[in-house]
């Protein structure tokens, strides 16, 4: 049944994962997202629903763990935080090649290199622009709320299996740390091959049935001419969740003069500065993330035909500002304001910024 709990982002990640009836979860320690492998250890949800939890010897391991559960059908995850997650890139590109579903939860510190453990939103290019190698994407979720990250764990589950194509929940220090009041879902039983193969396809690996020929997985084609027309099949996949999956949240802009782009951590802490900025006389809107690809291209380009300008707001040197800037197509000034290496700003600094940079700029 479903609950009430407080609890971390990181172990909401977990708790829901159990409940959305995952079959097994690979991962590795490291800050800040470490409660999520510990969560579990401690739950043993092999006893509540005999979801497999390992704790691999490397981050390579543990994504190429979720390679073979998913090239069995089978509902699988891992987590890491930001040079963690690099070592996965190659996996991560692997199942995208192989068109295999997994879920990957980033909860982004700061960099380069090994950094800090502090929260951080510098991973957006990694995840956005495919941070492996290769033409492929993967579908990003940005969650806000110690409940988005037990809510968007099913999501993510719905949509990798839609697609066959990974997804990752990007998060950061701030959401995997921070308790909040949650309610989580009443559990999902797990699926048995059969019915795998009668709600996502036969293309899973779960041995031969019936006349069925034996299913293969790989992402290598040596002939050229047919790995472009598997390219082109994967394109056509990415069209369709730019048209499908644009998930965004507009607060106060619809009589907005000006408009503050976030996600994440950021969100939160614009909503603040927004209100700041309303006390003060200034028309001041949120558009607030929650899907990072696909990119809400459309939605901010209209934005962009009636209003002044934007603020894109991370916690960054400025990366999610170039898909605002592609996406408003120059018809309104847009700047970016961030804090990095794990430096968090606060209300009061993005409303200065955006006092300087867009209303008085």
């Amino acid at each position: 049944m479903a609950e009430i709990k407080l609890m971390k982002g990181n172990e909401a990640i977990a708790e829901a994962a159990i409940r959305a009836g995952c079959d097994a979860y690979f991962g590795y320690p490291i800050t800040p997202q470490s409660e999520v492998i510990e969560y579990l250890m401690q739950e043993r949800p092999e006893e509540r629903t005999g979801m497999v939890v390992l704790q691999a010897e490397s981050e390579i391991a543990a994504i190429h763990m979720v390679y073979g559960a998913a090239g069995a059908g089978k509902k699988a995850m891992t987590s890491s935080s930001s040079p963690g997650i690099s070592l996965k890139e190659e996996g991560i590109s692997y199942m995208a090649g192989a068109e295999l579903p997994g879920v990957i939860v980033n909860v982004v510190r700061g960099g380069p290199g090994l950094g800090t453990i502090q929260p951080s939103q510098a991973d957006y290019f990694q995840s956005t622009k495919g941070g492996g190698h290769g033409d492929y994407r993967l579908l990003v979720l940005a969650p806000a709320s110690v409940q988005e990250m037990a809510d968007f764990v099913p999501l993510a589950f719905e949509l990798t299996f839609k697609y066959r194509n990974p997804v990752m929940i990007l998060s950061d220090g701030v959401i995997g740390q921070m308790m909040e009041k949650v309610i989580m879902p009443e559990q999902t039983p797990r699926l048995t091959d059969a019915e795998i193969q009668e709600k996502y396809g036969d293309w899973a690996t779960i041995g031969k049935v019936a006349d069925q020929e034996r299913n293969i997985i790989t992402s290598l084609e040596l002939d050229p001419y047919k790995q472009e027309a598997h390219n082109d099949k994967l394109q056509a996949k990415y069209k369709k969740m730019r048209e499908e999956e644009v998930r965004y949240e507009a607060i106060n802009c619809e009589d907005a003069d000006y408009i503050i782009v976030a996600y994440g951590s950021s969100a939160r802490i614009a909503q603040k500065s927004m209100d700041i900025a309303r006390a003060k006389g200034h028309k001041v809107g949120l558009f607030r993330l929650i899907t990072l690809y696909p990119f809400p291209i459309k939605q901010l380009n209209e934005l962009a035909d009636r209003v002044k300008g934007f603020l894109a707001v991370e916690l960054s040197a400025g990366q999610m500002i170039e898909d605002v800037l592609l996406a408003i197509e120059g018809k309104a000034k847009a700047e970016h304001y961030g804090r990095y290496g794990g430096v968090i700003h606060s209300p009061e600094e993005v409303f200065e910024a955006l006092e300087q940079k867009i209303i008085g700029g």
